[in-house]
């Protein structure tokens, strides 16, 4: 009798244990994201987030993304949250610098890899960086300017930069200037002024063009806008003085809005970063960490991005952008279906599109 039971015993523990185990196996890895904002532009919620969910559920990742709204409170919040669930992979679009350091501290802490997406936090502790190639931009708007500016010698530049507390923005004015630098120290172009614009707002970044405009007497050759936002701005000014197409503007994003400026020959050149890249980069190299393959990932991040307040190389996925003018936003634009055709010619933009070939369905 006493045989029996204690194997009845051992078998109850055996068949506990089992449950446990199974109770036990490894979760789903979840990885956290976390957005900056809402504006100036809808990337974040309308391209990043279903293209970072959709990679995460294919591979069997499970993702918790959360947007900060602009709110610098709200994502520390959002990341000690975040944090506390354990997630294996944290990654971040940082506000600020100081406020993405400080969130690094607290999940390299809590053994949480760090990835920043297209900002870094400059003095943090990110393992990786995903981005693509600011400086490259800022070289590329450069030519872009310069080729419409053509052989105008003396002409007269006013820069609208992006936020001062965007690392992206300071290397993109730093690219600028590697092409338009020794042009303004010769005197081939005048700088008027270069400003840069907190949280990239395309309405202070009017109100700063018109203002220098004015101290200008109102002359202006050309703009270099950081992106389509503030060109936006600036042309709304141009507008209003009847400079519009009289003068050479840049941007980035291959927006909408820029998109049908740049037809109407109002925007001079954009720069196309095609997005789902930059997700797609970003979601593989975090599925590659989530399963623990470190060797894997650092096979993925073949650059790398030196911070000079932490005084460290950064392991970093740098991709390519496209410039893009009046004359090819039809082949790299539309026919990758980046904007609508519809969208694009509506209104007055039209006849522009049927002279181009750009047919609307």
């Amino acid at each position: 009798m006493r045989t029996a039971v204690v194997g009845c015993l051992l078998v109850l523990l055996a068949t506990a244990c089992g449950s446990g185990a199974e109770q036990s196996a490894p979760a789903t890895p979840l990885v956290g994201v976390i957005l900056p904002d809402n504006s100036p532009t809808a990337r974040w919620e309308s391209q990043d987030r279903p293209m970072l969910e959709q990679a995460f559920e294919f591979a069997g990742i499970e993702p918790v993304i959360e947007n900060a709204e602009g709110d610098e409170a709200k994502f520390s919040a959002i990341a000690d949250r975040m944090i506390e669930k354990k997630v294996k992979v944290l990654m971040i679009t940082p506000l600020t610098t100081e406020g993405g350091a400080n969130i690094e501290r607290k999940a390299k802490s809590a053994g949480i890899t760090v990835i920043n997406y297209d900002r870094i936090s400059l003095g943090g502790q990110a393992d990786y960086y995903v981005s693509f190639d600011n400086l490259n931009i800022g070289e590329l708007q450069a030519e872009g300017l310069l080729g419409c500016l053509g052989t105008k010698r003396n002409a007269q530049i006013i820069e609208i930069q992006g936020s001062p507390t965007d690392n992206s923005a300071t290397l993109i004015a730093d690219g600028q200037r590697r092409r338009l630098g020794p042009l303004y120290d010769d005197g081939t172009l005048k700088l008027v002024r270069s400003q840069a614009i907190e949280k990239w707002d395309a309405g202070l970044g009017s109100t700063s063009f018109e203002q220098i405009l004015d101290a200008n007497n109102g002359k202006v050759d050309g703009v270099v806008a950081a992106n389509d936002d503030l060109a936006g701005g600036v042309i709304d000014v141009l507008r209003e003085r009847g400079l519009a197409k009289k003068v050479a503007v840049t941007g980035q994003d291959a927006t909408l809005p820029g998109l049908r400026a740049l037809l109407l020959g109002e925007q001079c050149v954009t720069i196309y970063k095609p997005i789902r890249d930059e997700a797609n980069a970003a979601a593989r190299l975090a599925i590659t960490l989530a399963k623990g393959d470190v060797t894997g990932a650092d096979d993925l991040a073949t650059g790398n991005t030196r911070d000079l307040v932490a005084r460290r190389d950064v392991k970093s996925v740098l991709l390519g952008a496209d410039l893009i003018t009046r004359d090819n936003v039809r082949q790299l634009v539309v026919t990758e279906n980046v904007v609508k055709p519809a969208e694009l010619c509506a209104g007055e933009v039209a006849p522009i599109c049927e002279q181009m070939g750009i047919l609307v369905n």
